[in-house]
């Protein structure tokens, strides 16, 4: 789940992950998401969404739970517009506007998380951050005008399970 901080809105998505740990304390994975539906619900400007970060996880393991933070650089896609939607013709166009025909952009994904072992093979995670992502300029948005790029601040929330191997 994700809540954006340029548009009101949230988003659900589904996602895999690979990763591996070389030693004790850091980790490297790949993690590819799907947002499948339309982005937001009325008017929208995104049929659906991709995101792929690959980066590191540094913690210790305690016990059973591995408390961990995040670095993690990456794409993000907007997919086409499911169909027309209306754009004031202004300048510089709102920012729905610029991505309703699409745009894969750099993404960041900061933070951290646990991980809780149930078995000796299988984990539940819960990861916590914030996703930067580069948003185009010239743009207009709620809070104004932007003439050049600009990073945007999304609340990323995410829970689920892993086998290890």
């Amino acid at each position: 789940m994700v809540a954006s901080g340029e548009f009101d809105a949230p988003d659900i998505g589904v996602s895999g992950r690979v990763a591996w740990r070389p030693m004790p304390l850091i980790g490297a994975e790949a993690e590819v998401g799907f947002y499948p539906g339309d982005f937001p619900d009325r008017a929208a400007f995104s049929s659906s969404r991709v995101e792929g970060f690959f980066g590191v996880t540094a913690g210790p393991e305690l016990g059973r739970i591995r408390p961990f933070v995040k670095v993690r650089p990456g794409f993000f896609t907007f997919r086409e517009a499911p169909e027309p939607f209306p754009c004031i013709l202004i300048f510089p166009p709102p920012l729905a506007c610029r991505l309703g025909s699409g745009l894969t952009s750099f993404a960041l994904d900061l933070g951290g998380g646990a991980e809780v072992l149930v078995t000796p093979r299988t984990f539940v995670r819960m990861d916590l951050g914030d996703r930067l992502m580069r948003y185009p300029g010239p743009v207009f948005l709620r809070s104004g005008v932007r003439s050049q790029g600009f990073f945007g601040h999304d609340f990323r929330l995410g829970v689920g399970g892993g086998l290890r191997f």
